[in-house]
């Protein structure tokens, strides 16, 4: 499942957006958002999704269980 961002728990610090190896994650007015299409959980390229390990908050990026796992 790809993941998305809590807007009220975001801090808007753009961690997240820099350390995504698929460009998945951009800012628009001020509010990040993760591009479920091209978000793929990290697989293949790092063990934990570097979205959730850069950012400062707690519980801020999650799994968005309403979309399919990521299939390699």
């Amino acid at each position: 499942m790809p993941y998305k961002i809590n807007e009220a728990l975001c801090a808007g610090c753009s961690a997240c957006e820099l350390a995504c190896p698929n460009n998945a994650i951009r800012e628009k007015a001020g509010i990040f958002m993760i591009n479920p299409k091209k978000c793929t959980e990290c697989v293949g390229h790092f063990d934990e999704p570097q979205c959730v390990a850069t950012c400062p908050g707690k519980n801020t990026i999650v799994i968005d269980d309403s979309l399919p796992r990521y299939q390699a």
